[in-house]
């Protein structure tokens, strides 16, 4: 976003804050819901777009300030804190901190990486013997032919990154960790393979690395932030959602898009250089380390965290019961010391995030949600019923919406989740069906500036950053990917009943 447009943007929307706080001009709230309502503006403002370098925890407090002057009762105004989903999302930073302190994060994806190595002759090398029959021969030259394939261009390097974006979003949500630990290996891996800066190569490499971090996680509910986030917004309203309802939605969508994207940008983006086998076993060289002790303790927790989850059915334990004994065994066991508690968590996020889950109790005190409800709900009347027709527009409208809300999603989901019971009441969408396509609509990165964790990436990649435009290239794919993942998607969700 260009400074100009941003200024505009940030003047235009303190000036709307203060004209409804002064003139009041809809009738159907009364004098605190406007003031409200302006507190809620500026509060977005700093959280989209961050004037005078204000961090998010600075629009929160705005928030809970105009509460306060408007006598909402504390326990509206500060109702996030006590959201089970926020202390979902607290053991989840603490999670992340582990995987970077321990090295075990950077331990799993070196390990993958050296999987990629040039193609063996082991097959070639026996066709003389004994057993060299004919259909042998011809499955022997095929199996070699197709390891040469993936082992002698970059789509073995390319698809590496898939395994290792799942274990790591297994083991944590924090997307902003595996930035951390993934993108400094895809930029050794590209100086050893000696690709040039602002090539297709270097690019394809980075952009991967960074795509692979963020999206295959968006398949369950505690592979991403958005999750608990989602979660507890949900639950606000009265909607309840597990973590297999998550999977169901989501999963399917999820993998097509992320194979579309893999591919896509491989084609679209095919580097001009070849990869050496000297350079692939430069990286398989790499001396390993002994596994410690804490490597493996951290292992065994993490991985029994998600099978938790996955199983809640079974056991009944909430993923915060999980999460925050997770989180305890962390310091009994050793791995985590009393220093590391200020330092593991992003409490700048957290009060963010604690005051956006507290839109929705002060949307409902003030009036604000049936003055939305009153607003939304007729203007998508048109589209409501046609499943394929909302699904699609409504998409498009997010991805669009996504050059603007730049804050995580997190403050259109705020705003949304309230009004989704409404919909659902009115025409049959069930709210999990918004939770889609927030989430895809979330992950877009066509420009440079429009999501946070690319911004990251690209910072973390210093001169070695891929291009502008070679990244408006594989946003394009990853949007077309997402569409056809929706077009898969919709009649499963239409005979799972989420469409009324």
């Amino acid at each position: 976003m260009t400074k100009i447009l941003r200024i505009s943007a940030i003047s235009l929307a303190a000036l709307l804050a203060v004209a409804l706080m002064l003139a009041r001009p809809i009738a159907e709230l009364d004098g605190s819901a406007h003031i409200m309502l302006g507190g809620i503006i500026l509060a977005l403002c700093i959280w989209i777009f961050k004037p005078f370098r204000l961090t998010y925890a600075v629009g929160g407090l705005v928030l809970a300030l105009a509460g306060l002057l408007v006598e909402l009762p504390p326990t509206v105004i500060f109702s996030g804190f006590t959201q089970t989903a926020l202390w979902t999302l607290i053991p989840a930073f603490f999670f992340g901190y582990t995987l970077q302190k321990t090295g075990l994060g950077r331990r799993i994806a070196m390990a993958v990486i050296k999987i990629c190595r040039p193609p063996t002759n082991a097959f070639e090398n026996r066709e003389g013997e004994a057993g060299n029959r004919g259909l042998q021969r011809v499955f022997r030259r095929s199996l070699n032919g197709l390891l040469k394939c993936v082992r002698d261009t970059y789509l073995s390097l390319i698809l590496a990154w898939i395994p290792i974006g799942v274990v790591l979003s297994i083991l944590t949500p924090a997307t902003t960790v595996r930035i951390a630990i993934m993108l400094p290996i895809a930029v050794q891996c590209c100086e050893l393979f000696g690709l040039k800066k602002g090539s297709k190569g270097n690019s394809l490499v980075l952009l991967t690395a960074f795509a692979m971090a963020l999206i295959p996680g968006s398949g369950w509910l505690t592979g991403v932030i958005w999750g608990p986030f989602i979660q507890g917004q949900l639950a606000n309203a009265g909607v309840y959602i597990t973590f297999g309802d998550w999977l169901d939605v989501l999963l399917v969508p999820v993998i097509i898009a992320t194979v579309f994207l893999v591919v896509g940008g491989f084609l679209l983006l095919k580097p001009e250089e070849k990869l050496s086998a000297d350079a692939i076993n430069a990286v398989k060289k790499l001396p390993p380390e002994k596994m410690t002790k804490n490597e493996i303790i951290s292992a065994v927790i993490l991985l029994l965290v998600f099978a938790l989850s996955l199983t809640h059915s079974f056991h009944g334990l909430s993923t915060a019961i999980i999460c925050i004994a997770a989180m305890i065994c962390f310091f009994v066991f050793g791995v985590l010391e009393t220093k590391d508690f200020n330092a593991a968590a992003n409490w700048d996020l957290v009060i963010f995030i604690a005051m956006a889950f507290s839109l929705g109790p002060i949307f409902s005190a003030t009036g604000i949600s049936d003055w939305l409800s009153g607003i939304v709900v007729p203007a998508i009347a048109p589209i409501a019923g046609n499943p394929w027709v909302f699904v699609i527009i409504v998409a498009t409208f997010f991805f669009l919406w996504s050059l603007v809300d730049v804050a995580m999603f997190l403050p259109t989901i705020s705003i949304a989740a309230p009004i989704l019971p409404a919909i659902q009441e009115m025409y049959g969408i069930n709210p999990i069906v918004w939770v889609a396509i927030f989430i895809l609509a979330g992950n877009a990165f066509f420009m440079a500036y429009q999501n946070m964790w690319a911004v990251m990436s690209r910072s973390i990649a210093g001169e070695r950053a891929w291009t502008t435009k070679h990244q408006s290239i594989y946003g394009l794919i990853y949007f077309a990917g997402c569409l056809v993942a929706l077009l898969v998607a919709i009649p499963m969700w239409m005979n799972a009943g989420l469409f009324g």
